[in-house]
């Protein structure tokens, strides 16, 4: 019994430093920033002449 509870306390342990290895190895100064994104253009002002018609009234 004492054997089995080693077994597990001895995974726990390889587990909970798995975990912490994996979680606080990265770089040391965080992650890196995404680069800066363009803004997109406006769009085009829509001219009356673009705008389709009303549908026609029933």
């Amino acid at each position: 019994m004492g054997l089995i509870l080693l077994e597990a306390l001895l995974a726990l342990v390889l587990l909970v430093a798995i975990v912490w290895w994996t979680m606080f190895s990265g770089r040391k100064g965080g992650e890196l920033q995404p680069p800066p994104q363009e803004p997109l253009p406006p769009p085009p002002a829509a001219s009356p002449e673009a705008a389709p018609p009303p549908p026609p009234a029933q």
